[in-house]
């Protein structure tokens, strides 16, 4: 289920950025399906919790494909859909190999890493698929409200994220212990 469920977060978040037109709050731009791609960071460490982290590797692989795929079936540019295969990997792998290294308790653990990730993630994206520099979708001077906005949306969803994992975990505790 936990594989599944990472697969499934990372269609749903190609199928609704095109599908919906981008949050604005304030001056900040944040695609929609920026709410699910923090969501794809702690199913990544779901995954790795329970398979290891040379497995998750094979699931990020496979993750990357289906993305691709679904983000160019969708209409998404080459360029596109190149800045979003490589803002993924470089943010699955570094969200994995923090994961992996934090002697901390997991929800610790899934908040940390999926800061990093959402940040990379969110430069490179941004940069490389819808700044001057690549698709020119974005004007340099909204470029960085861009990558604010979705490192912020990122982290409020890691910090959810880890609060109920943490939650799930501190019950799981206590049944063992009355056990």
């Amino acid at each position: 289920m936990r594989i599944l469920f990472y697969l499934l977060s990372i269609v749903a978040a190609n199928v609704v950025t095109a599908a919906f037109a981008p949050l604005q709050f304030s001056v900040f731009i944040v695609p929609m399906g920026t709410l699910l791609i923090g969501a794809t960071f702690i199913f990544r460490d779901l995954v790795q919790n329970k398979y290891g982290r040379a497995k998750t590797y094979g699931f990020i692989v496979t993750a990357l494909i289906l993305s691709a795929a679904v983000s160019f079936t969708l209409g998404d540019t080459l360029l596109i859909v190149a800045a979003s295969a490589l803002s993924f990997i470089v943010a699955e792998s570094a969200d994995t190999e923090i994961y992996s290294r934090l002697k901390l308790p997991m929800s610790w653990r899934v908040f940390y890493s999926g800061i990093v990730g959402g940040f990379l993630d969110s430069v490179i994206f941004v940069v490389i698929g819808l700044s001057p520099f690549g698709a020119n979708i974005l004007p340099w001077e909204a470029v960085p409200a861009a990558i604010v906005g979705q490192i912020i949306v990122k982290t409020i969803v890691q910090m959810i994220g880890a609060f109920i994992l943490n939650q799930v975990y501190v019950r799981l505790e206590k049944k063992t212990v009355v056990s």
